[in-house]
């Protein structure tokens, strides 16, 4: 009949109407081909060939079924979906699934995590709550398993992950690594339970991850021998050349608080095949301005290979530890991002599994808030506890600096007077570290670079077994933010003259479940507030937190004492 004729007709021409549609946005062609098909078109970096060329990147279902180079495709940019090879989720205050959100405003699709922040917290069940959580997004989390919980035996942890553990988690298909080990003395000194850790890993033909700071000569070799392929802690270029040139893989760090981009960019010009881009920690605010997007731009602009550089945070992690990630190929996961330009790297649109997530300036999917997980058992404090009675004799000062994560033991000349107290004038600083497991009598001692001129500030978040740590000058004010904090169960806190400003970190003392922009705003406002009482650092949270890590040199404290890392063991705060 005619009007079946009709009709047909008429469907006929709507499908191929949807077919042949095309979109164009800033210089770019979308063509809609049909459900599940998408052709992409922009100035294609191909990071393998080394060559930019205009063309089409077809997209069916999760992969691209093909690449092909045109006459013009407009003034945007297509990259592989940018990996950071070193990062600890944590570090941001974001569960995993807030992270991913924020992140892929970056053009970032997937990050190479180590999960021991939590996991020395809370064990197997923290790992477990980061694989769980990140799995509400479409962003790639491809965990470690933490090799160092705890981070050493010289201080409290709220749990151990030994051999037995450590299998467990090798053995999971979420698992694609052993995560850094940072007990190198327990490498160089055959440990038992370490070198079992790093067997299990190669049984299983997992990478593992280093952390090494300093280490040159023949402990790193014995370091490197044991199976060790990363470090991301190298600080000059001379201990990078080193580890290269012995076999090692370098990671160059630009967090928050470790800052090394400056110091080894140069590895770009002569090795740039055994260099990735990480992030190791980085705070939400840092990662509401920039990921890995602007030091790739940076870079660029530099007079760096943009294909070096883009490699750096794509094709080296992907091949050296074996992800699931697409590099811009026919059959590869469509993980890449649109941009507008290689030297400004703004970030227009970022897809994963053929999945628009990022779209200019909106993410297309959200976070859901999950059961929050903690461990957190102690008392607060009294004034009368962190008493230091004067022996007369001079004492060892902890001396930081801005933008490291090293420190260096000063001594200082004996004082006057029944008490050692704070001193503002010569910037000496009492610094406290109570065990949040268990009640205990919190360690203290003394601090010089932070500047603070009044008030304290303390926070839950102290690498790596997240006691609670504090920073000040009077003993009333560093009780109460320690006691803040013990309210709170995990946070930040800030008190001046016994008026307090805090926030909650209520999944597992050292994460927000809320998202990066509420979370970067009660940051910036409370480091605000403790750069208002003189404090001298960029981020003095991110800082603070590191004055409790025993496994980076030199002078740290633990809730156990002071501990120097030259010799790996605890010293007295009196040096008679």
């Amino acid at each position: 009949m005619l009007w079946k004729r009709l009709i047909i007709c008429f469907h006929r021409s709507c499908i191929f109407s949807f077919r042949r549609k095309t979109r164009k946005k800033d210089g770019k062609v979308q063509k809609i081909l049909k459900r599940g098909k998408m052709t992409i078109s922009g100035r294609i970096v191909d990071i393998h060939q080394r060559r930019i060329f205009p063309g089409d990147v077809k997209i069916e279902g999760s992969r691209i079924k093909s690449i092909a180079e045109r006459k013009d495709a407009g003034d945007l940019y297509i990259i592989p979906g940018l990996i950071d090879a070193h990062i600890h989720i944590e570090s941001s205050m974001l569960t995993p699934a807030s992270f991913a959100v924020a992140a892929v405003s970056r053009g970032t699709t997937g990050s190479v995590s180590d999960p021991h922040e939590i996991a020395n917290i809370m064990g197997r069940e923290g790992v477990d709550f980061m694989i769980e959580d990140g799995r509400k997004t479409p962003f790639k989390f491809y965990f470690g398993a933490p090799s160092c919980v705890p981070a050493t035996d010289f201080e409290t942890a709220g749990a151990r992950l030994g051999p037995a553990e450590i299998r467990e988690l090798l053995e999971m298909e979420e698992i694609k690594y052993l995560a850094e080990m940072m007990n190198y003395p327990g490498v160089i000194y055959d440990d038992k339970e370490v070198l079992e850790k790093i067997a299990l890993a190669k049984s299983l033909k997992k990478p593992v991850d280093g952390h090494a700071p300093g280490l040159s000569g023949d402990a790193l070799r014995k370091y490197i021998g044991a199976g060790i392929e990363t470090d991301h802690e190298c600080s000059t270029l001379e201990e990078a050349q080193e580890k290269i040139s012995l076999g090692m893989k370098v990671i160059i760090r630009e967090g928050s608080a470790g800052r090394n981009l400056h110091a080894l960019k140069d590895l770009y010009r002569t090795h740039p095949s055994v260099i990735m881009l990480g992030s190791d920690d980085i705070h939400p605010e840092m990662l509401m301005k920039r990921h890995l997007d602007k030091l790739i731009s940076g870079l660029i602009r530099e007079g760096y290979s943009p294909f070096d550089v883009i490699a750096s945070a794509t094709l080296n992690p992907v091949m050296h530890y074996g992800l699931e990630s697409g590099l811009l190929r026919p059959g590869d996961f469509a993980d890449l991002a649109v941009v507008d330009d290689l030297r400004e790297m703004n970030v227009l649109e970022t897809w994963i599994n053929g999945q628009k997530v990022f779209d200019r300036g909106k993410v297309q999917f959200s976070a859901r808030p999950g059961p929050a997980v903690n461990r957190f058992s102690c008392s607060e404090i009294c004034t009368e506890e962190i008493l230091v009675k004067n022996c007369g004799a001079p004492f060892r000062l902890i001396s930081a600096f801005d933008g490291e994560l090293i420190t260096k033991e000063v001594i200082h000349e004996a004082v006057q007077g029944k008490m050692v107290e704070s001193n503002t004038t010569a910037d000496v600083l009492k610094i406290v570290v109570k065990d949040r497991y268990h009640d205990s009598a919190p360690a203290v001692a003394f601090i010089r670079g932070f500047g603070l001129k009044s008030g304290a500030f303390a926070a839950s978040v102290a690498h790596d077994s997240h006691n609670i740590i504090a920073i000040g000058v009077s003993d009333q004010d560093i009780a109460d933010a320690v006691n803040e904090i013990v309210r709170l169960k995990g946070g930040m806190a800030v008190v001046n003259n016994g008026k307090t400003h805090s926030m909650q970190l209520s999944v597992a003392g050292i994460m927000s479940d809320r998202p990066c922009e509420e979370v970067a705003a009660e940051y910036q406002f409370l480091s605000g507030l403790v750069r208002d009482l003189g404090c001298k650092m960029t981020s003095p949270f991110m800082t603070l937190s590191f004055m409790a890590l025993l496994v980076i040199p030199e002078l740290k404290l633990s809730d156990r004492g002071l501990f120097n890392t030259s010799n790996f063991s605890f010293v007295p705060l009196f040096a008679e």
